[in-house]
């Protein structure tokens, strides 16, 4: 079943989960974990909501044994308490994997072929700061989280994607969201925290997010 991105006019990202805006998207859970995992099993969901500049996202992480110690851009950032979206769009050149730590920090890459090459991916680019000019960030955790929290912890995590970040890449020629089926997954890791654990929306074969495979269908209301 595909996930319906609601469209949306006045969103702020730092706004209440369950507010007026952010209150009506559906909501993903991500909650299916892999058996490497440790047994902290974090509830992890994000809503989507999407108007003609681009998407909104917004993570929700009832947590706990969080740490965050990458700061700089495009550092691997997957060691942290990070939430990820891979997101795919139609009649696009491959996908674009957000990958944000609690800190606020984040890598992006466009990957165009998965499959495992000398230099990482067969095919993919790195993402410049010019290439994410307009995208917008938030969190409700310090830029760094050193020693790691472990009392319970709930934090949020937002992301404003322009759409001109997926024309600069992927080629995506219309501006015009409503109707448009893309493809993605979401995810939760940790894997340098003294819990570490991997979590999807959609089920992979793999303990490895790269499987645009096991990507799902998301559409634009």
């Amino acid at each position: 079943m595909s996930y319906i991105i609601k469209r949306a006019s006045n969103v702020k990202l730092e706004d209440s989960w369950n507010g007026t805006v952010w209150g009506s998207a559906n909501v993903i859970d991500i909650d299916i974990f892999r058996e490497q995992s440790s047994d902290h099993h974090p509830k992890t969901q994000c809503k989507l909501l999407y108007n003609e500049q681009g998407i909104y996202g917004l993570f929700q992480v009832e947590d706990q044994y969080v740490r965050s110690v990458s700061t700089k851009f495009q550092d691997g950032v997957c060691g942290d308490s990070c939430v990820e979206f891979f997101v795919e769009p139609a009649n696009g050149k491959g996908y674009l994997n957000f990958e944000f730590n609690c800190g606020g920090n984040m890598l992006v890459f466009q990957v165009i072929d998965a499959a495992r090459g000398e230099n990482g991916f067969a095919d993919f680019y790195i993402l410049t700061e010019d290439d994410v000019a307009g995208m917008q960030q938030f969190t409700t955790m310090p830029p760094l989280v050193e020693p790691e929290i472990t009392e319970p912890t709930t934090w949020r995590r937002g992301f404003f994607i322009p759409l001109s970040v997926f024309e600069k890449t992927t080629g995506l020629q219309s501006a015009e969201l409503s109707g448009q089926i893309w493809r993605a997954n979401l995810y939760k890791c940790a894997d340098r925290t003294s819990h570490p654990h991997w979590a999807s929306w959609k089920p992979i074969t793999e303990t490895n997010f790269h499987l645009p495979q096991c990507f799902s269908e998301i559409t634009f209301e």
